[in-house]
């Protein structure tokens, strides 16, 4: 049996094996665990039961993360995204007046334009158009922007209004134990410990507990609450509404966002082929379309790729089981969901800043000396962490590759789909700045 699944996820080809993918699993979900917390705090703002919300974000996680690792065999696990959650409860329910009841609707509207998309090639063909220089340009953006976030959550910058990013306090507690927990997840990779990042994580959660700068959780776990938003979707008020706008926001930041991680993880576990040719594609793309819309039916804004999963990654995750490990893990956090508080950002910050360090290697795939390459390559390394989003710096990136091919007398070069893309993507840049 073992041996079965061992020639199934291609343990030999990508020279790996169980307990590495199990120790990257692990990984994964320890950096980003913070969801399970994080999305009902949001979605609770839309008037979301919270420990329903709670439920739905564990059973959603797990499921996709499962699916996306059995079907697709990469290392990528999934939850409903940050960005795509605030959207969903500022945007669209504050702030148009739209039932929540009727905003997850949207969502699984969304999901099955994904799915039709991704059914007829047209998700494929996007992928196969971006061009090569942007793969590298993406996973370093990345890497910028979780870095950023690495550090924000450790205290070691914060926001400043004279500067808009300042350096934080460092004597603060937390941050000196993130300080620590950076140096010594740094030290026992360098020493070539592949669960470094799991041992640094779960060493500075033991000394910030022993230190009393956590506290131990415990109560009821939230599956009993899971009714009051699993089947509430309407979709026919969706219909009604006529909320093309929302379905599209929605499918636009997903496409992107997966894109990119898509791109970025791929990258860095070297399972993109030569000719940039990444091997399942339409495993991969149908995985996250039925996630968002299984998502919305339990009771939660849309499912996306997590970049967290580079961490995984990193530790030594090469296939679907990473995944697999990762979605079990969410499972049974709907058992454990109160004590998984305990984990603080400060055991988690050093690994997203280490990994954010170690996707910089992708830099030397860049042929800076070719400026048509350079320059779309560097807007989209610096828009993702500077504008917050992975979609934005991928958008700019590629907008700015095909109008540089114009230009310079390269148009005729580029196939017809990059224009009638890049036209979506020049719209959507006039939408978001008519605001």
């Amino acid at each position: 049996m073992l041996r079965t699944l061992e020639n199934y996820f291609e343990f030999a080809r990508l020279g790996t094996g169980w307990r590495q993918e199990i120790v990257a699993g692990l990984t994964t979900f320890l950096t980003m665990a913070y969801i399970i917390f994080v999305n009902p705090s949001i979605l609770a703002e839309a008037g979301m039961p919270a420990a329903a919300v709670t439920a739905a974000t564990c059973i959603s996680a797990g499921l996709a993360s499962i699916l996306m690792g059995a079907v697709a065999r990469y290392p990528i696990a999934m939850a409903p995204g940050m960005g795509l959650n605030a959207y969903f409860t500022y945007g669209v329910v504050k702030g148009m007046g739209v039932e929540w009841q009727t905003a997850l609707g949207a969502v699984f509207l969304s999901g099955v334009l994904f799915l039709l998309l991704t059914a007829v090639g047209v998700r494929r063909w996007i992928v196969e158009s971006i061009p090569r220089p942007l793969y590298a340009a993406t996973a370093v953006g990345i890497g910028l922007f979780i870095a950023l976030i690495g550090m924000k959550n450790a205290g070691i910058v914060q926001a400043s209004p004279a500067t808009m990013l300042t350096l934080g306090n460092l004597r603060a507690p937390g941050t000196v134990l993130a300080l620590a927990g950076l140096v010594l997840t740094g030290a026992l990779l360098i020493g070539g410990v592949r669960a470094a990042m799991l041992i640094g994580a779960a060493v500075t959660t033991g000394a910030s507990v022993l230190l009393g700068l956590t506290k131990l959780g415990g109560g009821a776990a939230p599956w009993e609450a899971l009714g009051q938003t699993a089947f509430q979707l309407n979709i026919p008020a969706a219909f009604q509404l006529g909320v093309a706008e929302i379905v599209f926001a929605f499918l636009f930041v997903d496409l992107f966002d997966n894109l990119g991680t898509l791109l970025a993880v791929a990258n860095r576990a070297g399972l993109i082929e030569k000719d940039g040719r990444i091997p399942r594609i339409e495993r991969i793309l149908a995985a996250d379309s039925v996630a968002t819309m299984a998502g919305s039916m339990m009771g939660t804004s849309t499912v996306v790729s997590y970049i967290e999963s580079a961490a995984g990654v990193a530790a030594g995750g090469r296939s679907g089981v990473t995944a697999i490990v990762t979605g079990i893990c969410f499972l049974l956090a709907l058992f454990v969901a109160p004590w998984l508080g305990v984990i603080p950002a400060a055991a988690t910050a050093p690994a997203l800043i280490l990994v954010g360090a170690m996707m910089m290697a992708h830099t030397a795939e860049i042929e800076w000396g070719e400026l048509r390459d350079a320059i779309p390559a560097f807007l989209t390394i610096v828009a993702i962490p500077m504008t917050f989003s992975i979609a934005n710096g991928l958008s700019l990136g590629f907008l700015s590759y095909a109008l540089l091919q114009v230009a310079t007398g390269r148009g005729r070069a580029v196939s017809p789909f990059v224009y009638i893309l890049s036209a979506v993507l020049l719209c959507r840049f006039f939408y978001l700045g008519s605001g």
